[in-house]
């Protein structure tokens, strides 16, 4: 079943402030989740909305904090997410971000205390839609083992990149550097999907494709063995020792039942391109795309968003009856 993009972003801002969040919040937050929604990303979409109020309703997570932003120093952006979401305390920290990214050509925003639960490339690719090259890093809870260890330490830990690009789109990807997100492994238990061999282990160590396994106790691997563990390692330098939020495994949600959201940090990095010499930024990276799609790549990062974007725009984002029902249920709406 169909729904506008605008109408879909309404609907999820009326079920965040049934249920407790602030106005400026809950558009932030149905904005971000719409957006996965729209362009494919399932496992980030309205399939999150479910954990976003169970995490609401324990306490764990505030819906009504206001982010504190701090100038720091010429090139560097604090912020502190005051226990709710990161994507708010982005939002307020962004412009300062940006100006200072301008001046400078280079800024961080370090958020502490903060709750991410989202696709992570929507916090990027607005700065490259602007002109700006963007990267960011975020850790979770603790669900993927090290490589060589025997337990989880470190969370799925995504990084983000956006940067402009002539002639198009801006280039976009979003991966974690876990095998698999843990999204992923959430909707294949539900759909009943095996997982692909080397992505997760059992409560017992064991390797294992039942992504219930996965979820029982057990735990994700990182991709590439060493190469994702050590970039799954930078991620929680970056994102929790950096800005001061918590590691992955620094948080403790036992006293509040139904807690889905880690708990942690983020770090973004911006770059104004225009601040470099010679040909400008987006045209050599048209030409690498070009020189790549020379070489056989036939589809470039953030392609297929792009057309989802597209199809959803003409024909509406699809959602399941049952979905739709759900969703107008928990926004106090008749069905």
């Amino acid at each position: 079943m169909p729904i506008a993009y605008t109408d879909l972003v309404a609907l999820l801002q009326g079920i965040f402030v049934r249920h407790g969040v602030t106005p400026e919040v809950a558009s932030v937050l149905a904005t971000n989740c719409a957006t996965a929604e729209r362009d494919g990303a399932h496992s980030h979409g309205v399939f999150r909305i479910k954990g976003y109020l169970s995490s609401l309703a324990s306490g764990w997570v505030s819906g009504t904090a206001v982010p504190v932003v701090e100038d720091v120093a010429s090139g560097y952006v604090a912020a502190d997410a005051a226990g709710g979401f990161a994507q708010p305390a982005l939002h307020a920290a962004r412009p300062l971000l940006v100006a200072k990214a301008r001046a400078a050509g280079i800024a961080v925003l370090a958020i502490r205390n903060s709750h991410h639960f989202a696709a992570l490339w929507p916090d990027v690719e607005p700065f490259a839609e602007e002109g700006l090259v963007a990267l960011s890093v975020v850790n979770s809870m603790t669900c993927v083992v090290p490589h060589g260890a025997s337990k989880p330490v470190f969370g799925t830990n995504p990084v983000a990149f956006a940067a402009p690009c002539a002639g198009g789109a801006p280039i976009v990807f979003d991966l974690a550097t876990s095998a698999l997100a843990h999204g992923d492994v959430q909707i294949a238990a539900r759909e009943g999907h095996s997982l692909p061999p080397g992505s997760g282990v059992d409560r017992h160590g064991q390797p294992t494709c039942d992504p219930a396994a996965v979820l029982d106790g057990g735990a994700l691997l990182p991709f590439g063995g060493h190469k994702g563990s050590a970039l799954s390692m930078m991620v929680e330098l970056l994102s929790a020792a950096l800005t001061g939020g918590h590691f992955s495994f620094g948080f403790d949600w036992s006293q509040h039942p139904g807690a889905q959201t880690p708990w942690t940090g983020q770090l973004i990095i911006v770059i104004d391109p225009a601040k470099a010499a010679g040909v400008p930024f987006a045209e050599r990276a048209q030409t690498l795309v070009a020189h790549m799609r020379e070489a056989g790549v036939e589809r470039m990062p953030g392609e297929r968003r792009q057309r989802n974007r597209a199809r959803a725009a003409a024909e509406g984002i699809p959602l399941k009856a049952e979905v739709l029902a759900q969703l107008r249920q928990w926004a106090g709406q008749a069905v």
